[in-house]
């Protein structure tokens, strides 16, 4: 019992496991951060239904997103960006390797009349001929990569756009990186039983990196059957250190 305790309490290095399968594509999890999506009333996993609306004229407005506008949009969820742009009359494509997200998207779209693309893959494994005037990534979607993750997606970007194109994201600072804490906190049926319908023991060791700017949220689930650990990793940014990245990597592009 205490090596298990120690285990579950160890700090592993930045990045060293990858788990976004386990909240995304799993039953429950995707269930439960679909609902989260789908509630205009909170900013959990998307933002509000007043954010957004107020998001997609911005975008519409300043990229002049009008009739044939190509755009992408990496980690679409269930097309609450996708949706507003294509009412916009641009031609839209919305990758996410939630089966679930984007099964609500498409059926969305059809009873809507809306032409579409979805695509259900991880966009780290992404590939398309098409060339995009307008790449999103929203939700922070990039803090979540592994500086390895984030280089191969910026290769991506670079081959995907049209020339002059445009791409759009957004990212945590620092100053949220100052208000995170490390913990450690211990119930039966964590957050209200998000993680199985079944009953559980859940650990949450919150770990931060002050050199690199990294928090993790380390979730222990045991059950019954099963024990699981699902890493939740979150890079924090300054402008001036984003914009070193995309220095950085065009360099050698």
């Amino acid at each position: 019992m205490f090596e298990e305790l120690e285990k579950i309490n160890t700090r592993p290095k930045p990045f060293e496991f990858y788990t976004a399968s386990d909240l995304w594509t799993d039953d429950r999890t995707s269930q439960q951060m679909l609902s989260f999506r789908l509630n205009e009333e909170i900013d959990v996993a998307s933002r509000k239904a007043s954010f957004i609306d107020r998001s997609v004229e911005w975008i519409a407005n300043h990229f002049q997103v009008g009739a044939g506008t190509k755009i992408a949009d990496f980690g679409c969820g269930p097309g609450l960006y996708t949706k507003k742009l294509a009412q916009r009359q641009a031609d839209v494509t919305g990758i996410d390797f939630s089966k679930r997200s984007i099964q609500y998207a498409r059926e969305v779209a059809n009873r809507e009349g809306l032409s579409i693309h979805y695509v259900n893959e991880n966009y780290l494994d992404f590939e398309t001929s098409d060339r995009f005037r307008l790449i999103l990534m929203i939700m922070c979607d990039l803090c979540a990569l592994s500086p390895t993750q984030r280089n191969k997606m910026l290769t991506k970007f670079h081959k995907f756009l049209k020339p002059g194109g445009s791409i759009l994201l957004d990212v945590y600072s620092l100053k949220a990186f100052e208000q995170r804490e490390e913990t450690a906190l211990y119930e039966v049926n964590l957050q209200n039983g998000f993680w199985s319908p079944n009953k559980y023991y859940g650990f949450l060791n919150t770990f931060k990196y002050e050199q690199e700017k990294v928090v993790l949220d380390k979730y222990t689930l045991i059950e019954a059957d099963r024990t699981r650990t699902v890493y939740n990793w979150l890079q924090y940014f300054s402008p001036e250190g984003l914009e070193r990245e995309f220095v950085e990597y065009l360099k050698y592009a």
